[in-house]
C-alpha cells in the first residue's frame, strides 16, 4: 500500500482537502469539530505531512538557524539547551552552525542555510551589515545575540558582561583582596573583551596604584590550568583569580589543589557565567549568572516573533548579568553587600 495522501484524508473525514489544508496548518477558518474529525482521521491513517509540500504553500520551512561561535562546553550546551527549549514550544526544528572563530565559516555557514530556516539567531564576532547582505536574503528575519553588528536593523539581545565584571570586581575588593589577577578570553570574543574592560576600569577606580595583573586565556580549561600554573610558579602570586569564564575557573581550581594551595583560604576564586558545574565543585565557585538558557529561549521567542510580524523597529534590548557569591571567593572575610545574590 502507497503512502497516505491528503486526498484519502479528505475522502475518508468526507470533506474537502481545502479543509483538511486548513486543519492541519492550524488556520482558524474551521469549526473546532471539524478540525478534531479531521485530525482524528489523519492519526487513524498515519497520514504524515510531506514536509517540501507544505513548504511549498505556506513559504515556511518550520526550521530556524542558529550560527554560534562554537557548539563545544557548557556555555554553548546551556545556550543551545535553552533555543532548543523554546523552538519545541513552538514546534520549531533547530539547525545548528558553528564559525569556528573564522569569519570565512560564519559567512559558508550562513550561506548553507539560504532557503532551509525561516530565521536565525546570530551569535559571532565576524557579521556585521555587510557580511549580513553578502549571505543571507534581506527579507530573511535576524536576532543579533551578543554580536556588535552595526547598520543593519535587526532585533538585537546583549549580556552586559562589562556590569558584571564590575560587579565581581566590588566584591572581591569588599572581602579585602588587593592583588587580583584576571584571565582573559579570546581575543576576537566581544563577552572576553567586554569582561577584561569591566576588571580595567575596576582596578583604577576600586584599586588606583595597584598594577593589573592579567594572564592569556581562550575560555578552555586547559587554558585555566596553564594559566594557573604560571601562577604558581611566580616569586609572588595574588590574593584571589578573576577567570573570564567558570571552565578557566575549575582549571585554575584543579591546578590549585595539584599545587597544594586550599582555595579560599590560600587564594580565592571566581568565574563568570555560572555554568551547572560552578555550583558542583568544591568549594562552589563565586561567579557572575548569565541566565544562559533562558537568554537563548528569549533569542529565539524574539526570533519566532519576528517570523510571523517583522518589527519595522527592532528592538535592543541589554541582560545585566547576575552576581552569586559562593565559598570560592572567601566572602565570609567582610561579608556579603546587602545588594549582592547569595546562593550557598
Amino acid at each position: 500500500m502507497g503512502a497516505v495522501t491528503i486526498k484519502d484524508v479528505a475522502r475518508e473525514a468526507g470533506v474537502s482537502v481545502a479543509s483538511v489544508s486548513r486543519a492541519l496548518n492550524g488556520q482558524d477558518t474551521v469549526t473546532e469539530d471539524t478540525r478534531r474529525h479531521i485530525l482524528a482521521v489523519a492519526a487513524r491513517l498515519r497520514y504524515l505531512p510531506h514536509a517540501a509540500a507544505r513548504s511549498l504553500s505556506t513559504r515556511r520551512t518550520q526550521t530556524v538557524g542558529a550560527l554560534l561561535p562554537d557548539i563545544y562546553g557548557e556555555f554553548f550546551s546551556e545556550l543551545i539547551r535553552g533555543i532548543d527549549r523554546a523552538a519545541r514550544r513552538r514546534g520549531l526544528h533547530l539547525l545548528v552552525s558553528s564559525s569556528h572563530g573564522d569569519a570565512e565559516e560564519a559567512a559558508a555557514a550562513l550561506r548553507s542555510m539560504q532557503g532551509r530556516v525561516d530565521g536565525v539567531l546570530i551569535m559571532s564576532p565576524y557579521v556585521d551589515a555587510g557580511l549580513l547582505e553578502a549571505n543571507l536574503p534581506a527579507a530573511l528575519p535576524v536576532v543579533l545575540l551578543n554580536t556588535p553588528e552595526a547598520g543593519h536593523p535587526h532585533p538585537s539581545l546583549s549580556f552586559d558582561n562589562r556590569a558584571g565584571a564590575l560587579a565581581m570586581m566590588e566584591h572581591l575588593v569588599a572581602c579585602g583582596h588587593r592583588r587580583i589577577a584576571f584571565i582573559t578570553g579570546p581575543v576576537a570574543n566581544i563577552d572576553a573583551q567586554d569582561r577584561l574592560r569591566g576588571y580595567r576600569e575596576a582596578m583604577v577606580q576600586l584599586l588606583p596604584g595597584v598594577a593589573e595583573w592579567i594572564l592569556p586565556g581562550d575560555f578552555s580549561e586547559e587554558s585555566g590550568l596553564r594559566a594557573a600554573r604560571e601562577l604558581l610558579s611566580a616569586s609572588e602570586r595574588p590574593d584571589a583569580v578573576f577567570c573570564a569564564n567558570d571552565m578557566m575557573a575549575v582549571g585554575c581550581l584543579y591546578a590549585f589543589k595539584e599545587g597544594g594551595l586550599r582555595v579560599p583560604h590560600d587564594i580565592a576564586l571566581a568565574g563568570f557565567d555560572d555554568i551547572p558545574l560552578a555550583r558542583l565543585v568544591s568549594p562552589a565557585l563565586s561567579t557572575v549568572r548569565v541566565h544562559i538558557a533562558e537568554i537563548g529561549e528569549q533569542a529565539l521567542e524574539r526570533l519566532a516573533a519576528d517570523i510571523e510580524q517583522p518589527d519595522p523597529k527592532p528592538p535592543a534590548s541589554s541582560v545585566k548579568p547576575e552576581l552569586v557569591v559562593r565559598s570560592s571567593s572567601c566572602a565570609e572575610r567582610a561579608g556579603v553587600p546587602r545588594a549582592l545574590h547569595n546562593d550557598q
